[in-house]
């Protein structure tokens, strides 16, 4: 399409929120569930629509109706910075973290999928590549697990190719080493271990169990205390174990969370959610951030949507391959991708993210 001097403007936004049960009980070392919430938005203009989409509760979906679908209506769609912090200051007084910003996140990716189907590109060609393909490490092991599942599931990945693995630990501290063990039995010597304890250990627990993982060759330690505790990942992060990383950040929103983090010398390697820390364009300031601090970038979860983000990325080290997540995009993504010898590929025969809502699909989980 030839964008004219005028631009394009943003007809609307169509919004729904789909409630998908999981394929069995998951749980982490601090929650449980048993369905994920799946909102998608659909922006309209020039011919065109835009997909973007998050995981959150289905109050972000009424959010984004009533509070940022009027600041972005009539808006350019060749501008989507401008609507990221029109939205932005739109929330001020709304509290800007939580259902305020993964509204803003999942608007946000529906307008750069819209701007890159306008001019009919796919959207890393637009962002501009660094590499053709993004690492993955198969996510899952939930601590719901029994150990059988979880070395089906860790071992499946593995061969596969996917050639590093993350479990869950944290809910029954005692029965973490064992489970780890078991995994590393799974998985081989040589496959990478992960471990996310989304902060449910104390700050001396967690140096006690890292001495223990790092004997069953675990390389990344996931939140081993609340991602809240700088000071407490700064201490593990010095007196770990050699060879341990320690990562955290998927909870950040706007980019002064992820200064702070850095700034105070947390991680090793710094997450981020593009679905939670303002879609495509927060998700490149957090890139640019860990760029000028020399620190890694790891996407978390959502990996349709991080695929493009990744191979655009310079500091970028892998994107979770998170199985919740993984399910229901091929359930309800035509396009989603699939890894190849351990890494996501964007589809470049395809604009934008490469993705098209299955509407008729997801109509049984619609809210």
């Amino acid at each position: 399409m030839k964008i004219g001097s005028e631009g394009v403007p943003i007809e609307g936004l169509d919004v729904l929120a789909c409630k998908v049960p999981t394929d069995a009980p998951e749980s982490d070392g601090t929650f449980a569930w048993d369905a994920t919430i799946l909102v998608v938005v659909e922006a309209r203009g020039g011919g065109q629509v835009g997909l973007g989409y998050g995981y959150a509760d289905a109050s972000t979906a009424t959010f984004i109706r009533e509070i940022l679908a009027p600041v972005v209506r009539g808006r350019d769609a060749m501008g989507v910075p401008g609507g990221y912090e029109a939205m932005g200051r739109a929330v001020r007084n709304l509290g800007r973290a939580g259902v305020a910003w993964m509204g803003i996140s999942a608007v946000d990716a529906a307008l750069w999928d819209l701007k890159a189907k306008l001019l009919d590109l796919p959207l890393l060609t637009l962002l501009g590549a660094i590499r053709d393909e993004a690492p993955v490490y198969g996510s899952g092991g939930f601590t719901s697990y029994s150990i059988g599942r979880l070395k089906d599931q860790l071992g499946g990945w593995v061969a596969s190719g996917i050639p590093r693995v993350k479990m869950k630990i944290g809910t029954d501290p005692s029965d973490d080493p064992g489970r780890v063990r078991a995994a590393r039995e799974a998985i081989g010597p040589d496959a990478g271990l992960f471990v996310d304890a989304n902060g449910a250990y104390s700050r001396k627990q967690a140096l006690l169990m890292a001495g223990r993982f790092a004997e069953l060759g675990v390389s990344w330690f996931e939140e081993p205390v609340s991602s809240d505790d700088l000071e407490g990942l700064r201490l593990i992060r010095d007196r770990g174990p050699v060879g341990m990383e320690i990562a955290a950040g998927e909870y950040g929103y706007a980019p002064p969370y992820f200064r702070r983090m850095l700034d105070a010398g947390a991680v090793d390697v710094l997450q981020a959610d593009a679905t939670r820390c303002g879609g495509i364009t927060g998700f490149l300031r957090v890139a640019s951030l860990c760029e000028s601090a020399g620190v890694d970038l790891s996407a978390h979860c959502a990996p349709s949507l991080h695929v493009h983000l990744g191979c655009a990325s310079t500091r970028f080290r892998h994107l979770e391959y998170f199985h919740d997540h993984d399910r229901i995009e091929h359930m309800l993504f035509d396009g989603a991708p699939v890894p190849v010898g351990g890494a996501l590929r964007p589809d470049l025969t395809r604009p934008g993210l490469g993705l098209e809502f299955k509407r008729q699909d997801a109509a049984r989980f619609a809210l």
